[in-house]
This record gives structure tokens, C-alpha cells and sequence, in this order.
């Protein structure tokens, strides 16, 4: 029963183009952090595979190297 004898104000602004900026430069930075993640993610499993293929075929032609005559 309190409620009812308080006033209620609703504030209303039209400027919205300061929000709307800020907003797509936020998006746009997190878009562009999101990439470059992707980027970092795709280059360390490149890397990584590369290094573990390097290492197998280094393997490999030892052992087939041990099996030569001299």
C-alpha cells in the first residue's frame, strides 16, 4: 500500500548515437580478438603437427638407415 503514493519518473532520451558507436566499436574489437584467437589456435596446431611429422620421419629413416650394410 506504500507504492501507491510514491511518484514514479520514466527518463527518456532520443540520443542514441553516441551508444550505437561505442556498441559497434565494442563488437568490432571482440569480433577481431575472436579471430585473431583463431588465428593463434590454427598456426600452434600447424606448428605442432609439423613438428611431430618432422619427428616421425626423422625416426623413420633411422630405422630403416640401421638396416644398411655399411
Amino acid at each position: 500500500m506504500l507504492n501507491d503514493n510514491r511518484q514514479q519518473y520514466v527518463i527518456q532520451t532520443n540520443d542514441t548515437k553516441g551508444d550505437e558507436g561505442f556498441g559497434k566499436f565494442f563488437g568490432a574489437v571482440i569480433v577481431l580478438v575472436m579471430f585473431l584467437g583463431l588465428v593463434q589456435m590454427a598456426f600452434d596446431t600447424i606448428t605442432v603437427w609439423y613438428r611431430d611429422t618432422m619427428a616421425w620421419v626423422d625416426d623413420t629413416a633411422t630405422y630403416l638407415g640401421s638396416f644398411w650394410p655399411f
